[in-house]
């Protein structure tokens, strides 16, 4: 993902990096996921349509997470990532570390979830 194309999500999440006490009230993982949570719902609520790497962080931050650490489980990411830090603050700072390589990431690697119905282009032919 290119500069230019960073979403609000990001640029606010970039704000909560350098003051996060004046976001979250103190640098802890488990705030900045309710936080990110309260804004993804405000957003909904008032019909503003997610931006295409606010859905890609949505969607595929979670699994690629868990692949990233060779966790598998059904916390959520903030869990995931506080299993692999001393606390809070250190959950936190790492996040942002994590988030850096989601973005950077080669989204050809990334774990596709299976599909209810195969598409036509997808469907393999008889040779």
């Amino acid at each position: 993902m290119e500069l230019n194309s960073m979403s609000a999500l990001f640029n606010l999440l970039e704000k909560i990096k350098t003051k996060p006490g004046l976001y979250l009230g103190t640098a802890s993982i488990s705030n900045l996921r309710m936080f990110i949570l309260g804004y993804r719902f405000s957003r909904s609520e008032l019909g503003i349509t997610n931006t295409e790497t606010e859905s890609d962080f949505y969607k595929n931050f979670q699994p690629w997470l868990q692949n990233r650490l060779s966790i598998h489980t059904v916390n959520a990411w903030d869990k995931i990532i506080l299993l692999t830090c001393i606390d809070e603050k250190a959950a936190f700072d790492y996040f942002f570390q994590l988030l850096d390589e989601f973005i950077q990431r080669d989204k050809s690697q990334d774990i596709e979830p299976i599909l209810a119905e195969p598409s036509s282009k997808n469907s393999q032919k008889a040779a």
